[in-house]
Parts: structure tokens; sequence; C-alpha cells
């Protein structure tokens, strides 16, 4: 085979590899994006990592990373026309989404200022808090309601169409961003979990549970006033 032919699939492929680099690093900055910035779904992540160990926590992170996930590939395939139907109800969603933190929020300060109960804390926590799987669910739901995650996933992928024009890099796109979101929740949930063994008394868990419901409070009006 003559060298010029060698030379140019070489070319080919080193150019096709860094293509699929940009791409994963595309991927993964814009699901870090959206990811590290700590809203009131990360603080409660925190909180309930805490309160129900590294196990439920995880479950928890890897709902939220689902939905980012999920968003990202409907970014990819239609991500146009999901951005143009979805920003006229942006905003309901997002009070929609602030109401129900609120409601999880003054839960948290309810659970947090019980008063204490012959039995151990490890039984009544085994009573009062999530499994892994009904964790998973209702992260799943609460990171839903949040509209804004996919209009800003639509919004890299439409101004970035070179990069993510065929199905493996569409996919390569979407798998990153996944990979990145839940290494980031997970991280938040480790943090939780190691809160929570630090804070193992009565005390802290009730000073730790007021915080939470403050922060997830503050954080959800912020969401829904702007």
């Amino acid at each position: 085979m003559p060298p010029t032919v060698n030379a140019s699939r070489g070319a080919t492929r080193r150019a096709r590899i860094a293509g699929v680099i940009d791409v994963v690093v595309s991927g993964a900055l814009t699901g870090l994006a959206i990811a590290v910035p700590v809203g009131a779904v990360g603080a409660l992540l925190v909180a309930l990592a805490s309160r129900a160990g590294w196990r439920v926590g995880a479950a928890a992170a890897l709902g939220v990373a689902s939905v980012d996930g999920v968003y990202a590939a409907v970014a990819v395939l239609a991500g146009a026309a999901v951005s143009a139907a979805l920003v006229p109800v942006a905003g309901a969603l997002e009070v929609a989404a602030g109401l129900v933190l609120l409601g999880v929020a003054a839960l948290l300060a309810l659970h947090a200022l019980r008063p204490e109960r012959p039995g151990g804390a490890a039984d009544r926590r085994a009573r009062r808090e999530p499994g892994p799987g009904a964790a998973y669910l209702l992260f799943l739901g609460m990171t839903a309601l949040n509209a804004t995650t996919l209009v800003y996933f639509a919004a890299v992928v439409l101004g970035n169409r070179d990069l993510v024009d065929g199905a493996t890099e569409g996919a390569v796109f979407v798998a990153a961003a996944l990979v990145a979101s839940a290494a980031w929740q997970l991280v938040l949930a480790t943090s939780g979990a190691l809160l929570g063994q630090a804070l193992s008394g009565p005390r802290g868990r009730r000073l730790s549970g007021l915080v939470a419901a403050a922060t997830v409070a503050g954080l959800a009006l912020h969401t829904m006033l702007g």
C-alpha cells in the first residue's frame, strides 16, 4: 500500500480520536457545569446521606444523575424542539419544584425537632428514612421538575452541533455527561455520609437537620424567585 494512503488513513484515525475526545470533554464539562453548583436538591442529598447513610445517599445521587443523562439524550435528539416547548412553562415548573422542596424542608425541620425516644437512633432512622429504591425515585422526580437543566443541555448541544452531528458522537456526549454528573453527586453523598458520622449524637443530628432544612428552604425560594 502506498505510503501516502497509509499516512492519509493515519491522519483520519487521529482526527476521529481527537473528535471523540472533544465530545467526551464537552459532555463531561456540561455535566459538571450543571451538577457542581449545589442547589436545593444537592443540599437535600447531603442531608439525606448524613441521616440514612451512604447506600441511600448514593441511590439518591444516581437518581439525580439519571435525569441529567436522560435530559442530555433528549437534548441531543430533539434539542431545538424541546427547548422551544419548555421555555414558556419553565417558570411554572420551577415554582412547582420550589414548593415541593419547601415541603421537604418543613419535614426536615419537624424531623430534627422531634424529641428523642427510647429505642435507639438507628432503629428510628430505619423506620423513618427511605430505602435506596425510594430515595432513587424521590430524587429522580424532584430533579425532573427542573426544566432548566434540559434547556441548558439543549443550548449546549445546539451551540456545538459540529461535535454531536452523528449517533456515535451523541451517545458519547450523553455518556460523558451522565458519568460526570454521577461522579459529582456521589461526592455529595459521600460528604453527607461522613458528616453524619461526625454528627452522630442527638444534638449533632438536630443541628444538622435544622441547618439542612434552612438551606433547602433558602435555595428553594431562590429557585422560585429567580
